[in-house]
């Protein structure tokens, strides 16, 4: 899996196909996780960067189902 976080932020699998991610936010959670590899990455940081500072009422569980709708798009093996 290749990522390109300059422009627009996309997700390319090693044969060079894309995968299809949804909006602003989802794209923001995987820029925020390509730019920190292999390093855990805690909540308050993703829920603040995610949202930029105003997060919704719900932030624990609206982030829970962002990293469901990237796991599901990238697949679990990523």
């Amino acid at each position: 899996m290749h990522y390109c976080v300059l422009g627009t932020t996309r997700a390319l699998r090693d044969d060079g196909t894309a995968v299809t991610l949804g909006g602003a936010r989802l794209r923001a959670l995987l820029t925020v996780l390509a730019l920190r590899p292999g390093r855990t990455v805690p909540a308050g940081v993703l829920v603040d960067e995610v949202w930029d500072g105003d997060p919704p009422a719900d932030a624990a569980g609206a982030l829970q189902a962002l990293i469901g709708r990237l796991r599901r798009a990238l697949g679990h093996s990523v």
